[in-house]
């Protein structure tokens, strides 16, 4: 039956795990103490380090907020229902948590993108760099990259909350706009052409970008001799240990959903 005005939807997934919720929860909240204590150790420490006070080691900082953000949009929530007998999350907090996870990660890829221009410029243009990639520059650069994914994000979130559902039932650990869209009375052919240009922009067009800037980075230093080429990769290691931890972190969180969300429901 048609209903545009379901308070709440049902967590479903959470009933795989439902004899190992008390070992998951200690797990996932060691993990959360981790994570909250790292980034914030690592904004400190950059806050507080004058000599870090460049532009990779402040969108590094960007990054480590970042990750509190995304953390405080999923972790809390998720570990609540752990413990709870009832996985229910109502209308308003499955959107906001929809529109905190999905910002997140598109924050998360423009911030990367940002940290493979300032390389771009640090090696094609060392001239001109401290020019070019001034402190005002830097800011205006981090406000880009969250207004950007944001108006992005609240259009395709709008477009769902105005859909009419036929269910509740979402077959996740926390709310997911297609799981959602799937729930609908209606076409969603408009949903998922408005989904699939807002994936373009969020993120195949940030990683083009990423590969464009660092193609021309291994150019550049292909012309040179091989101590600036020494110079040049150890001028991009953190922004390329960034993108490696941030792939292995999301390679982690897919076996972990497969493991416990999976594995357990066919052990049992």
């Amino acid at each position: 039956m048609e209903n545009n005005t379901l308070s709440y939807f049902n967590l479903t997934m959470f009933m795989n795990i439902r004899h190992y919720h008390y070992l998951a929860s200690v797990f996932f909240l060691l993990l959360y103490s981790f994570i909250l204590s790292a980034n914030l150790f690592m904004m400190l420490i950059i806050s507080q380090e004058k000599t870090l006070h460049e532009p990779m080691y402040i969108f590094i900082a960007f990054l480590c907020f970042n990750s509190l953000y995304g953390s405080a949009g999923f972790f809390p929530r998720f570990l609540m229902d752990l413990l709870s007998e009832s996985h229910l999350i109502s209308r308003p907090a499955c959107f906001t948590q929809i529109y905190v996870i999905y910002t997140y990660a598109s924050y998360e890829v423009t911030i990367l993108s940002i940290m493979a221009y300032d390389r771009y410029v640090a090696v094609c243009h060392p001239l001109h760099y401290h020019r070019k990639m001034t402190s005002k520059t830097v800011y205006a650069l981090a406000v880009l990259a969250w207004i950007c994914p944001a108006c992005n994000l609240t259009v395709t979130v709008v477009m769902v909350v105005r859909l009419p559902l036929c269910g509740n039932n979402i077959q996740k650990v926390y709310c997911a706009s297609w799981n959602i869209v799937k729930l609908s009375c209606v076409t969603t052919a408009v949903n998922n052409l408005l989904a699939m240009l807002g994936a373009i922009t969020a993120a195949f067009l940030p990683f083009a970008f990423i590969l464009y800037t660092y193609l021309r980075i291994v150019l550049a230093c292909w012309k040179n001799s091989g101590e600036v080429r020494g110079k040049v990769l150890q001028s991009c290691v953190p922004h390329v240990l960034s993108f490696r931890l941030i792939h292995l972190r999301h390679i982690f969180r897919k076996h972990t959903e497969k493991v416990l969300f999976g594995g357990m429901h066919m052990i049992k």
